[in-house]
């Protein structure tokens, strides 16, 4: 059994952590967030540590590890921009970490983190979900397959995630760029390394609509030429989803063809705890593609409609 530590337990996505650390038959020791509202934890690990300020939780953690009880992993679900410094903080606390997406906003900050893993001897982890869903899994192994028997097969891609947000999001963390980079980084990182993951490096990158509340371009790859529409309002969902009564929209489609991959989520956090486990998790190097393709999104100026762009640009008024 493996002690873990949670940095960041009152956010959206740390149950699926806790879920994952259970369901894998591990320990959640201690836990951290500056918001209280935190009474989660006890569907799960009830009788872990929980801390409101970072200089009693450090302490605490140095303690156990002093008493021969030390952290084995970090687990960090804590705002984007907090990424680095938090996982700096678990390598050299002598831990493993696991980390999610995305794992840092800029390129150059994992080049700084492989430095600190070599000097500490311990690995960072990130969650890339997308490469364990099994519909994904079975398209990469279609295109390789196809691609192996035609090497110059190029894939016309239409990619569309629509996740509707209240006015709460453009006032969180979420909504401040420095903080969150931006849609691209925030709702679209696991898309883009699902992508290249499959159709292999990026070749040209275009940003035809760059707003707070929807991006929109066009990404050459190797194999596949890929139109993209992110969004976080609610106004662009197709009418025939919005008379479901909901409130995202996720599409993709190669050649024409629907990928159906909207069910089969709920799993995939320990799927990936326990590849990490394993020894196998998706470290720094893998990240490290669709961190750049965000980060040169983050810093080029949208061109507007031109070229080779997504149909649901039309519905953006400014860009």
């Amino acid at each position: 059994m493996k002690k873990f530590a949670l940095i960041g337990a009152a956010g959206y996505i740390a149950p699926r952590h806790m879920k994952a650390i259970k369901e894998t038959d591990n320990e959640l020791v201690v836990a951290i967030d500056k918001c209280d509202s935190v009474g989660i934890i006890d569907s799960y690990f009830p009788e872990a540590d929980f801390f409101t300020e970072f200089e009693r939780f450090d302490r605490h953690v140095d303690k156990l590890r002093r008493n021969g009880e030390k952290i084995d992993y970090v687990s960090i679900t804590t705002p984007n921009y907090l990424h680095d410094s938090h996982m700096r903080w678990g390598l050299r606390s002598g831990c493993d970490v696991i980390c999610e997406k995305p794992l840092v906003l800029n390129p150059w900050n994992v080049d700084a983190l492989k430095e600190i893993e070599k000097e500490t001897g311990k690995k960072v982890n990130t969650i890339l979900q997308l490469r364990l869903h099994p519909s994904i899994i079975a398209l990469k192994e279609k295109v390789e397959k196809e691609i192996k028997e035609n090497p110059d097969k190029v894939y016309d891609i239409d990619l569309t995630y629509l996740t509707s947000r209240g006015k709460w999001y453009f006032i969180s963390w979420k909504g401040d760029e420095k903080k969150s980079g931006g849609i691209a980084t925030n709702i679209g990182i696991h898309f883009y390394d699902m992508l290249t993951h499959i159709f292999g490096d990026v070749e040209e990158n275009i940003v035809h609509i760059k707003t707070e509340y929807a991006n929109a371009g066009f990404l050459k790859l190797k194999h596949a030429n890929v139109r993209w529409f992110l969004s976080v309002i609610y106004d662009y969902i197709p009418d025939e989803i919005k008379a479901k009564g909901q409130r995202t929209y996720r599409s993709i489609t190669v050649d024409g063809e629907e990928i159906e991959f909207s069910g089969g989520f709920t799993d995939l956090h320990t799927r990936s705890y326990e590849e990490i486990l394993k020894g196998n998790g998706f470290g720094l190097a893998e990240a490290k593609k669709s961190i750049e393709i965000v980060s040169t999104i983050r810093n080029l100026a949208p061109v507007g409609l031109k070229g080779e762009y997504h149909p649901f640009c039309k519905l953006v008024d400014s860009f």
